[in-house]
């Protein structure tokens, strides 16, 4: 088809119309250089991880620009690679603030204070100004690391220049204080923040009050900033549930749990974690499995801590039982879930939970956790506990790194079996390995001192804890009055217990009891008076205490009150001791038939220490008949204790039945009951010396034997008469009282004459009881040498001062 000429023309001036629009709208659209291109390739990389991709693609770029250098240098900071951070950081052409930032940033994560601050000056120096991201990234890293110092100086930084208002420093600065434990001065920053708080800023705040013990602070807070209108997200949520977990926040705790379900976080991982342990600490065992048991995903936390509640509320069976059903989904057990499965162990003492906790540690070898240092701790605490100290012995041995944890699981284990001298021994290796104790180890080992009376060691111990700076805990203090008590030192008792600001019904019992062993019994139940005053109601164990009180002072009818006292307004149930100690004051304050009646009508079936109560008053007043059926029953109760056999037959020697006490000794040794051979021993200069009856294997026999017979001719002369019913031994009076001159008591009181300075009193402690005649014996010898004598025999404490003795000659 064919145009006309006016077609034509018009035709032509549209194409010339066209062409000219696209030239202009070409000239209006800048061309994009290849380096933007490249750039966006290279964050990319960066972002999806692949550093090997971004630096190809950095070395074969024509040309780079500022922003090139700057995601290459971000980059490597930012995955930790600060060595090729800083190397790229040297050869950028041109830097800025965001160059110095990204490579100080990469600094402070890695902890390295020293070169981020030196970075950090260097920047300024060079002209360069801080942005709030350089000072937030200091400000982090002096939060994770403690590093308060550092965290005051870019506070002053800031606020000189101007940042002192930005809310991003600001939060910084209020987590740097709180996670260096100076809650008040984050507290101060926060209320000074007048507004731009958000959501970080709250939640720093809340963590901080969290993290440092003020439950209430934290929860308060979080109701603050829900009434400001400001939502919490998964990183409030943690924090709070912690605090309600720790003071057993329980209502408060559910209030934040519709808080997450509306919120809709209920399927994080770390809020559902949180809310399972909230519930295991407020005692909600149902509401916590239903919070696991709800969650998406298994974590290996959640189920830690609804193990750690199980334990801590005694459901050991039940902790166990999730154990294994961590173990059947094949989960991750990690060295937080082995510690507190291996805790539940401790306290079981049954076939079947030794077999399983066997079961376990096999696991924990298998597995690999065996060595990390919680589970080794746990290892060796559960073995001590189990009484089974040589595994104990062996893990703790084998642990390539040991800490006072290690240690003390150790000490602890011996301490509670009994073995006081091992723990003794392994409490100088630790102090000599550079450890340095704790309240634990130190409450512990001051135990071991106590049974042992090693006065001197105690009083080290007590002396290294003072200097270690470490705060008093009412356990050491306790642990320390009990020692000094145990000692004969009821001064440094009373000191140590008058400086408690703390004092529980364990502290009042070791003061009460401890004066009561020191022969100061109305001076203890005085203490009692004070105890009831001071609103600590009475236990079980401290009428023990009362009751032996009165039983060494002869106080027949305050000890009735307090047994009425016992029973009828503090609804306790007497138990063995309380009856022995009842037993033993009416036997032996002569009312034999009254203890009789007491024996008969006891809520509980009498034990062997109830029988030997009456035992020892039938051998006190010369009841022969009474005391053989009291020994016939203790021959059946405990067949091969010495003891029964021993007073029997001492019954018999003191009343001339020498065949009827040759006959019990026969007896005794037709089956095999081997008697304990008494013996006395005192520590001078950290050595302990010991003595036998008629022993002279001491080095220095003959000097003390010397001292004795000098001793003897000056107490004869001072008015001492030998008490020859003591002597147990068909023999001459002569032969009788040579004898008793030479009683272990009498050979170590001889030995201290002769080895300590005048002023420092003689401590000597015997395993068995004081006899009457060393008793008189001692009371002279204190009285003609000016010493001051103090004798703790297996029963209590005799305190000699010039002839007088604390018991009263009451013992």
């Amino acid at each position: 088809m064919f145009m006309s000429h006016k077609a034509c023309y018009h035709r032509h001036r549209w194409l010339v119309f066209t062409q000219n629009i696209h030239k202009t709208a070409y000239s209006l659209i800048p061309i994009t250089p290849p380096v933007y291109y490249s750039n966006q390739k290279l964050n990319e990389l960066w972002k999806s991880g692949r550093a090997n991709d971004a630096r190809y693609l950095f070395d074969e770029m024509p040309e780079r620009d500022e922003f090139t250098w700057n995601t290459m240098i971000a980059g490597y900071a930012n995955s930790g690679k600060v060595i090729d951070a800083h190397k790229l950081f040297d050869e950028t052409p041109k830097r800025s603030s965001i160059t110095w930032s990204s490579l100080i940033s990469g600094y402070c994560k890695l902890g390295n204070e020293h070169e981020s601050m030196r970075l950090f000056y260097e920047m300024q120096c060079e002209g360069y100004n801080p942005s709030q991201f350089t000072l937030g990234s200091i400000l982090r890293m002096c939060s994770a690391n403690g590093l308060l110092s550092r965290g005051e100086q870019v506070h002053g930084y800031a606020i000189k220049t101007q940042f002192g208002a930005n809310v991003f420093v600001m939060t910084g600065l209020v987590d740097m204080y709180a996670q260096c434990r100076r809650v008040s001065e984050a507290e101060y920053l926060f209320k000074m923040m007048s507004y731009g708080k958000n959501n970080v800023t709250w939640t720093a705040m809340i963590t901080g009050y969290s993290r440092n013990q003020d439950q209430l602070g934290a929860i308060e807070c979080f109701r603050d900033m829900r009434a400001e209108g400001i939502e919490a997200n998964q990183y409030t949520f943690p924090s709070v549930l912690t605090a309600c977990g720790e003071i057993m926040a329980f209502r408060f705790g559910v209030q934040v749990h519709s808080c997450i379900v509306k919120g809709g976080f209920a399927a994080n991982v770390f809020v559902g974690s949180a809310l399972v342990d909230m519930y295991a600490r407020c005692r909600s065992l149902d509401d916590a499995r239903i919070v696991l048991e709800s969650m998406v995903v298994e974590d290996v936390v959640s189920w830690n801590s609804m193990i750690v509640g199980c334990v801590r509320q005694g459901f050991k069976w039940d902790a166990l039982d999730l154990f294994k059903k961590m173990h059947t989904k094949n989960m991750k057990i990690d060295d937080f879930t082995y510690p507190s499965v291996l805790n539940c162990f401790a306290s079981l003492n049954d076939a079947k939970s030794l077999k399983s906790s066997k079961s376990v540690h096999s696991m924990a070898v298998k597995s690999g956790f065996a060595g990390r240092i919680l589970v080794s701790n746990a290892l060796v605490d559960m073995y001590a506990k189990r009484g089974d100290l040589l595994c104990a012995f062996e893990v703790f041995s084998n642990m390539e790194e040991k800490d006072v944890v290690s240690w003390t699981s150790l000490i602890t284990g011996y301490t509670h079996n009994g073995a006081h001298e091992q723990a003794l021994k392994f409490f100088c290796k630790m102090r000599i390995s550079g450890i340095k104790p704790d309240q634990i180890v130190t409450a512990s080992i001051l135990s071991s001192c106590a049974e042992l009376t090693v006065l001197d060691l105690g009083q080290q111990v007590h002396a290294d804890f003072i200097k270690s700076g470490l705060l008093s805990s009412l356990s050491v203090d306790n642990s320390l009055v009990t020692m000094y008590t145990s000692c004969g030192c009821i001064e440094d008792a009373n000191k140590v217990f008058a400086s408690m600001d703390v004092k529980n019904v364990i502290s009042w019992t070791a003061l009460i009891m401890g004066y009561a062993k020191n022969g100061l019994s109305k001076e203890s139940l005085v203490f009692y008076d004070e105890m009831i005053r001071s609103g600590i109601k009475p236990d079980f164990i401290i009428f023990i205490g009362l009751l032996f009180a009165c039983s060494h002072a002869g106080l027949v009818d305050q000890a009735r009150q307090y047994f009425d006292s016992m029973v009828n307004f503090y609804h306790i149930t007497p138990g063995q001791d309380h009856y022995a100690c009842m037993i033993d004051l009416l036997g032996r304050s002569g009312r034999i038939d009254e203890a009789v009646d007491l024996l008969n009508s006891m809520v509980v079936e009498p034990d062997a220490t109830v029988w030997k109560a009456l035992l020892s008053a039938c051998r006190l007043h010369g009841k022969t008949e009474l005391a053989e059926k009291a020994a016939n029953t203790l021959f059946e109760l405990e067949p091969q204790d010495a003891v029964p056999y021993i007073m029997l037959s001492n019954l018999y020697s003191s009343t001339g039945q020498w065949e009827d006490a040759a006959r019990i000794r026969r007896l005794m040794k037709s089956r095999g009951v081997n008697k304990e051979p008494g013996y006395s021993w005192m520590e001078i200069n950290g050595k302990v010396y010991s003595f036998m009856s008629e022993d002279r294997s001491h080095e220095k026999s003959d000097l003390i034997y010397l001292k004795i017979d000098e001793v003897m001719k000056l107490i004869r002369e001072a008015g001492y008469v030998p008490d020859v019913n003591f002597a147990l031994h068909n023999i001459d009076e002569e032969g009788k009282a040579l004898g008793l001159a030479y009683h272990s008591e009498k050979l170590a009181v001889a030995f201290g004459l002769l080895e300590l300075p005048h002023g420092l009193p003689v401590r000597i402690y015997k395993n068995l009881r004081v006899c009457g005649d060393c008793h008189t014996a001692m009371k002279f010898i204190s009285s003609v040498y000016g010493r001051v004598i103090i004798l703790r025999d297996s029963n209590r404490f005799h305190h000699f001062k010039q002839g007088v003795c604390s018991c009263g000659d009451y013992w």
